[in-house]
């Protein structure tokens, strides 16, 4: 990458934690599940408590196979009659694959894929609820994570719900399709500077917000990867869930994602080692004006924040994530 593109993207990098900035995100997968049955079925496929939750709210969620290994963390959005899911660009014909080989004769859930037919863009940053109060929507600040409604943006009708992908300060507003370059216009003419796909990337390692093929995989479960928050203990039966009881209870958890600053960039899988012994592995790796961030699981016997290690020829730390949360044995 050129110096130029270099500045560019530490720019907007600053923009999207400081200032505002936009990322389109109409790649991402939305499956809308409808029928009588929808909250019972999400509630049974997936990690989050979908039973309590009334229209207007929402939360994250992560679908597992029937051993907690993970699929994928979506956000599901609860409507008046239908839920719409939100998932990673990679895992949207897979997901709904799979969500539909568990509707069985007596379900009455119904799933579409509407990808194709909403736009979806992520305003992020410091004033972010700035440019929305300047558009005429009002503060959604005061309600929980995940919280939506419907609106108008410039005359078009704008669903808004509160949080980013990425656990920054912002909104995710969902649209038609055929508004979308009307309404990104409307928030770039207010200053929203314009996230693309390098810039995402390197914000989604910084905050440690883990995606599918990489740190959410089938070697890996929602505890080791620090989704706690995305998991009710209190709800009964669900596809993973004996396994996440019994990794809980009995404080099974082995290996943890954490950040990494790295003295060079090295290769996805390159192992992290303390000393002589391997302790872990590199997931995730970004570059900005020298500075090197990376992703990886460590075994939790090697310790957590502060640890010094060694990826591949290269000396690192760990370091924090503001996206994850880890809860340790006692």
């Amino acid at each position: 990458m050129e110096n130029n593109n270099l500045n560019i993207l530490q720019t907007t990098l600053q923009l999207a934690l400081s200032g505002t900035a936009i990322y389109d995100s109409s790649d991402w997968g939305k499956i809308l599940v409808s029928d009588r049955d929808r909250l019972r079925f999400l509630h049974n496929q997936s990690t989050a408590d979908f039973e309590k939750r009334q229209a207007g709210e929402g939360c994250d969620t992560v679908f597992v196979t029937s051993t907690a290994r993970t699929i994928d963390l979506a956000t599901g959005l609860i409507l008046d009659d239908e839920v719409l899911l939100i998932v990673s660009p990679n895992r949207r014909k897979y997901l709904f694959d799979w969500l539909d080989k568990y509707i069985f004769f007596a379900d009455r859930v119904k799933l579409k894929d509407v990808t194709d037919n909403l736009a979806s863009f992520t305003l992020m940053g410091a004033e972010s609820a700035a440019i929305l109060e300047r558009l005429g929507c009002p503060k959604l600040t005061e309600r929980p994570q995940h919280s939506h409604e419907l609106d108008r943006i410039e005359g078009i009708e704008v669903r808004i719900a509160i949080g980013t992908e990425l656990g920054l300060p912002g909104y995710q507003l969902i649209c038609d399709r055929a508004n979308a370059p009307a309404l990104q216009q409307a928030l770039t003419n207010l200053g929203a500077v314009t996230v693309d796909e390098d810039a995402w990337e390197c914000l989604r390692i910084a905050q440690g917000r883990p995606k599918p093929d990489a740190e959410l995989t089938e070697d890996y479960n929602p505890l080791e990867v620090g989704l706690w928050d995305t998991i009710s203990f209190s709800k009964g039966c669900y596809i993973g869930q004996e396994t996440i009881a019994r990794l809980n209870t009995y404080k099974g958890v082995k290996q943890y994602l954490w950040g990494l600053k790295l003295a060079g960039s090295v290769a996805v899988g390159t192992a992290i080692t303390v000393g002589d012994e391997k302790m872990g592995v590199l997931t995730s790796c970004s570059e900005v004006e020298g500075e090197v961030r990376g992703l990886g699981y460590i075994r939790s016997k090697a310790g957590g924040v502060g640890l010094k290690v060694m990826v591949g020829d290269f000396e690192g730390e760990v370091i924090d994530l503001p996206f994850v949360r880890h809860e340790y044995p006692s």
